[in-house]
């Protein structure tokens, strides 16, 4: 069992090249604000990890490792280092993290996601994000690369069976709404009128295929940490700070993993199978089956990627919420929203709170940590105890999932 004793994230609507911060900055910044947080010493700490995609590509800065040493002097020396998985960097660097604990290398980790994104224009993010795609063999002809991708996803999912694209427009609604109440969204402050969510062409212009501009997550600066314990550590910090063990956050269960990189590759492999990407259920399924647990109804909440509106909407099958293909029975019954059965997405995701690339999976477990230990502010979801997290890299080529628990009552697994 692995523990979370706390961690914080960064304003995601800040530009950090207009403000004149760079990488490092925001790295300090977050990480020195979460351990105050925490209210944990550096010197406590024992090993770091950095999920983070693109920094050459963006920034051209390598080994991130490195910047804990320039935070503080305290850590010149500590073992580090950095992971890249696409958008789902930052849930490998977490995996690494808790496999060092469990494997008793070390009992304090820290874990920073970070990715700076609004430093270049729009068509150079694009073509750096692209990278996570099969460069110089699938969608070449596209000016978007995963605008493109995800257009075709509904594509296949309309062929499958069939798809309305007002779902994937209220999917839409309901994170922009969740994102309102969240003080570090991107999206926060934004204005919409009734046409934003239409096939308006001025007010929804099209980007590739069938992906529209309210269909696309937001790009942003931004940079997310995690602290993660094993059970000894965290009970020690549990005594000395007046508090039961009980009462933190716990990752209980997890599931990993990695697809073919080819976006076609993956489609014909599920052709005559219930799911459009078997892998993603694979991974939903492996992290319940090692926290102990059965179905989606053992979940309080979901934290998922929803790069595009239609990611969310595979997931909501995916996760068990919907039978295959039946995703917008949930939306149109409500169940995904924040008085719902199953309530997705309550920081606002990807499309409301923003998608700094290799920072989104170390958020998505702090917010799930946050939910479960009640401390979840004006995103709270009432009496929240368990959170599934899932998090995708490029066309679901790599696909982690974590359960976040911190059970305040006896409940049967």
């Amino acid at each position: 069992m692995v523990y979370v004793l706390g961690g914080t994230q960064t304003d995601f609507a800040r530009n950090w090249a207009r403000e004149g911060t760079d990488m490092l900055d925001a790295f300090g910044e977050v990480l020195r604000d979460g351990l105050e947080q925490a209210r944990l010493d550096a010197s406590e700490i024992e090993t770091g990890h950095v999920g983070n995609f693109a920094a050459e590509l963006f920034c051209g800065q390598g080994q991130l490792g490195g910047f804990f040493g320039m935070v503080d002097p305290v850590f010149d020396g500590l073992p580090t280092a950095r992971h890249e998985a696409a958008c789902a960097s930052g849930s490998v660097a977490i995996l690494a993290a808790m496999a060092e604990i469990e494997a008793g290398r070390y009992d304090l980790a820290c874990v920073v996601g970070i990715e700076q994104m609004r430093n270049v224009g729009g068509r150079d993010a694009a073509g750096h994000l692209g990278a996570a795609a099969w460069v110089g063999r699938e969608f070449e002809d596209a000016d978007f690369v995963w605008p493109r991708a995800f257009s075709d996803l509904s594509e296949e999912y309309r062929r499958r069976h069939g798809l309305d694209h007002d779902h994937l427009m209220r999917i839409a609604k309901i994170n922009f709404a969740n994102a309102r109440t969240n003080p570090n969204a991107q999206t926060r402050d934004w204005q919409f009128t009734p046409e934003s969510f239409s096939a308006d062409d001025e007010a929804n212009p099209v980007i590739e295929g069938c992906t529209r501009k309210m269909d696309c997550g937001q790009i942003t600066d931004g940079a997310a940490v995690v602290f993660l314990a094993s059970e000894a550590r965290a009970a020690d910090y549990a005594r000395k700070r007046g508090i039961a063990l009980e009462d933190l956050p716990r990752i209980s269960g997890w599931g990993h993993r990695t697809a073919p990189l080819s976006y076609d590759a993956k489609i014909k492999a599920s052709a005559e199978g219930p799911y459009v990407f078997p892998q993603v259920r694979a991974a939903i399924e492996d992290a319940r089956r090692r926290a102990g647990i059965e179905g989606v109804d053992q979940l309080d909440a979901v934290e998922t990627h929803d790069c595009f509106t239609v990611t969310e909407y595979m997931a909501i099958d995916h996760l068990g919420i919907t039978a295959p293909g039946e995703s917008w029975k949930a939306i149109e019954d409500g169940s995904i929203e924040r008085g719902g059965r199953i309530p997705v997405n309550p920081s606002g995701g990807l499309i409301g709170l923003g998608h700094p690339v290799g920072a989104t999976g170390v958020r998505m477990v702090n917010d799930a940590a946050r939910q479960v230990a009640g401390t979840a502010g004006s995103c709270q979801v009432d009496g929240a105890e368990r959170v599934q997290t899932l998090n995708i890299g490029g066309s679901t080529t790599t696909t982690v999932s974590f359960i976040v628990e911190c059970p305040r009552q006896s409940r049967p697994n």
